[in-house]
């Protein structure tokens, strides 16, 4: 599948993680239209100074939509950092979670930050009450996203895809919203989602790779598989 195929989907492609060098080299593409990242993608990437990382990133991308979430628990230093990040750029979204870690919801500093006209992106979320709880709280605000963590729903055994398409739907009403399907597991997501016109997808690095797949002539694969196989046994010697 070309890039210019992919970019004709209508469900926007954002890129997730922290690895800066992936990250611009994603940026090069024209079919990523937009990148995200969290505090445990940046952990991994072994990241220490945040702002510091998040304004570099920004000058080399200053004109996608870049989200960046928040870490406190309380809901007034959520609030200040909210603010901070909200200084770094025009192109960025702040990612507040759902509730807290206690549970308590963020629906009024939600109302508050919306208010205030920052763009943000609502996180975690894995149930319709969740999205039925929030929406109200976007009235008047500007461009702001929804994610839905369709990964994690399908970790648990439960398949996503109707649970998502009814959420496009829940949404539809709200034209300053769109709907992320977070945390994909497999390429075969990204379909899913242009499916039923879900407004974004985020994916990582890692299955970003598997683009090039697609398309590709399934009993070549096969061969390929084979092949692979063959050359591994061969190579690690084995005898029986």
């Amino acid at each position: 599948m070309t890039g210019e195929a992919i970019g004709k989907m209508k469900t926007k492609i954002f890129a997730d993680g922290a690895d800066k060098e992936g990250i611009l080299a994603l940026y090069k593409k024209p079919y990523i239209k937009g990148f995200t990242t969290n505090p445990t993608l940046m952990r991994k990437a072994g990241i220490s100074n945040y702002a510091q990382f998040a304004l570099d990133i920004l000058k080399e991308i200053p004109d996608r939509p870049f989200s960046f979430e928040v870490f406190a628990d309380e809901m007034p230093e959520m609030e200040r950092q909210a603010l901070t990040i909200a200084q770094w750029g025009s192109n960025v979204y702040v990612k507040i979670p759902i509730t807290n870690t206690r549970g308590d919801s963020t629906k009024e500093l939600i109302q508050k930050l919306s208010a205030k006209g920052l763009r943000l992106n609502i996180t975690a979320l894995t149930t319709l009450d969740q999205v039925r709880h929030i929406v109200s709280s976007f009235s008047g605000s500007p461009s702001s996203y929804i994610s839905i963590f369709a990964g994690r729903i399908a970790d648990t055994g439960v398949d996503p895809y109707e649970l998502m398409r009814e959420a496009v739907q829940l949404l539809k009403p709200y034209r300053n919203l769109e709907l992320i399907w977070a945390s994909p597991r497999e390429l075969l997501n990204v379909f899913h989602a242009e499916k039923i016109g879900c407004h974004i997808i985020t994916v990582t690095h890692d299955i970003l790779k598997k683009l090039d797949l697609v398309g590709k002539d399934l009993t070549e694969y096969s061969l390929e598989t084979v092949r692979m196989f063959h050359e591994d046994g061969r190579k690690s010697g084995f005898t029986l």
